[in-house]
């Protein structure tokens, strides 16, 4: 058979719950609750009871995740456009409707690659840092992310374990020479090729870049959850704009995240 489209799944899952029964905001299924749930099953349109029409809470939450904005910043393109509505509603907006987009697309994405670069950085919240493991494959693809108090042994474990979620043993994995990792790999992944070569991990180390310039303009994170969903929103944005999803292939690439967005919108 061929991909399930979000047209399939809303089908078979009916409006509101394509993929939600997880309740996360990963990439990668975890298939255990973690950040509240999303849109229960037999519920109506998950804008349903808001003030603003999805189409308003749909492009506001698509221009904060894709361009390097603060929530005044989208507040204020809104008002040039004739919608009156607080940065404080946009944050909102954000922390509420991210989980729902990611949730609706998963059974469109693309299996990730069998080569993974993996690796953590460091994002500053509440004033303290704390340690973002990411991992893309050859393709582009961000398999998932994890934001962690710590960088240890149970940290590295449990990110493999929600990476593997996604459907794909890798054949090799790429990463620094944390000494975590031997161990992980040989636990849960043990047929994968370990290469720790230097420079071998650009491909991460580069695609943290663009995080860090998307999280440049903001003053800070002040609370675990928004970083975990500003990551992971940054990521699924990443992914749809790279075509790593069955969703608005048939439009260019410069269309495909608004189409995207809008038919995610009319899914959910």
């Amino acid at each position: 058979p061929g991909p399930v489209t979000y047209d399939d799944a809303a089908r078979r899952y009916g409006p509101g719950t394509i993929g939600a029964r997880e309740g996360t905001v990963a990439l990668a299924d975890r298939g255990w609750w973690e950040n509240g749930p999303v849109t229960a099953p037999g519920t109506t349109s998950v804008f349903a009871g808001f003030r603003f029409p999805r189409e308003v809470i749909t492009v506001a939450v698509r221009w904060y995740l894709r361009y390097g904005l603060s929530y005044r910043d989208v507040e204020e393109l809104l008002a040039e456009r004739g919608v009156t509505v607080d940065h404080v509603t946009i944050y909102r907006w954000v922390r509420r409707f991210t989980p729902e987009f990611i949730e609706a697309a998963r059974p469109c994405r693309h299996a990730p690659g069998d080569r993974w670069f993996v690796d953590e950085t460091y994002v500053k919240v509440s004033g303290q840092w704390t340690y973002l493991y990411r991992a893309v494959d050859q393709h582009g693809q961000v398999i998932d992310v994890l934001l962690s108090v710590r960088r240890d042994l149970a940290a590295a474990r449990r990110f493999f374990t929600r990476a593997l979620r996604a459907g794909t043993a890798p054949a090799e994995v790429t990463t620094d020479r944390a000494p975590v990792y031997p161990r992980v790999l040989d636990e849960l992944v043990p047929s994968a090729l370990h290469i720790v070569e230097q420079y071998a991990n650009n491909p991460i180390e580069a695609d943290h870049g663009r995080l860090k310039a998307r999280l440049r303009p903001m003053r800070g994170l002040k609370r675990h959850r928004s970083a975990r969903i500003l990551a992971a929103g940054h990521a699924f944005v990443q992914n749809l704009r790279r075509g790593h999803y069955d969703i608005a292939t048939d439009v260019p690439g410069h269309h495909r995240l608004l189409k995207a967005f809008d038919d995610l919108a009319i899914a959910i």
